[in-house]
């Protein structure tokens, strides 16, 4: 089923985002995930791409595995990354071929050592280049792009980066995910400048719940996320009464009524491969 259906039911469409493990018992510990997860019916799943096509495999492995073993319906991540026009064809004919009808399109970030993004030989250096490239070779898939609420890491420029959007929408994406961020106001901010320019697609709010504060800090500065003063300091509170699990818990099961509320269509949620916070975030959502 293609995602873009999804959200033409009216209904809220929830869904999680998993990355590929790079060990035997980080796959053990991912499948069980799914499995809990799983009885929560979401909408749909998504499964990350490494940096530089580092997990390549694995994406195109966990993908389809998810789809077929456990019937849920699934997106895989492509990035430009390390990829040439030949490479990202057998790319996605492999997804074609497991039945995978999904693909969210992506520049990806610099290899790691390397201080910028260089486009590879006969490859793409922008997101919207890629999504017109599937779509002029007549995949069919339904393709999604990354949305920015805060603007990305390396355009800070609000007015500037929704121009970037634009050329997404324009190459042939059918739906927004954001980077993860703390504070709605980000968001519906982003929706604004988005409705202003004539985007008219599903953005869908993405959403990280904290369960480890310093890891979420690290990975917040690495895409240029602003945790609110208010969030930190009841993380600097938590340690008597509630943990900083159950502060993360709290404050994105907030974020996420306020958001459906407001007419967001779904929520995606970054899972960081486990199942507890999501879990009891989503049943908060639907009790």
């Amino acid at each position: 089923m293609k995602i873009s259906s999804l959200f033409a039911t009216g209904r809220p469409v929830f869904s999680f985002e998993f990355f590929p493990p790079k060990t035997p018992a980080g796959e053990t510990a991912l499948l069980q995930a799914i499995e809990r997860l799983q009885r929560l019916d979401p909408s749909f799943v998504s499964v990350t791409y490494g940096a530089g096509g580092s997990t390549r495999e694995k994406t195109l492995d966990i993908v389809t595995r998810i789809k077929r073993e456990f019937g849920i319906e699934s997106m895989a991540h492509l990035t430009c990354v390390g990829h040439s026009r030949g490479e990202i064809d057998r790319i996605l004919d492999r997804l074609r071929d497991g039945g995978i009808e999904n693909v969210l399109a992506l520049r990806g970030d610099a290899p790691r050592g390397e201080e910028r993004f260089v486009a590879p030989v006969d490859g793409f250096p922008f997101a919207s280049e890629l999504v017109g490239y599937i779509r002029s070779r007549g995949y069919e898939f339904c393709l999604g792009g990354a949305g920015y609420p805060e603007g990305h890491t390396e355009c800070r420029d609000l007015a500037l980066d929704i121009q970037h959007l634009r050329l997404k929408v324009d190459a042939g994406i059918e739906f927004i995910i954001t980077q993860l961020y703390y504070d709605n106001a980000d968001y519906f901010a982003f929706v604004r400048r988005a409705r202003e320019i004539g985007i008219t697609l599903p953005i869908v709010p993405g959403i990280m719940p904290i369960t480890d504060r310093q890891q979420i800090e690290r990975i917040a500065s690495l895409c240029g996320a602003r945790i609110p003063r208010e969030l930190l300091a009841d993380l600097d509170a938590a340690g008597g009464a509630e943990s900083e699990e159950e502060v993360g818990i709290r404050w994105a099961s907030r974020q996420c009524r306020e958001l459906l509320e407001a007419g967001a269509p779904g929520i995606h949620f970054y899972t960081l491969n486990k199942s507890p916070a999501t879990a009891a975030i989503l049943s908060d959502l639907r009790s």
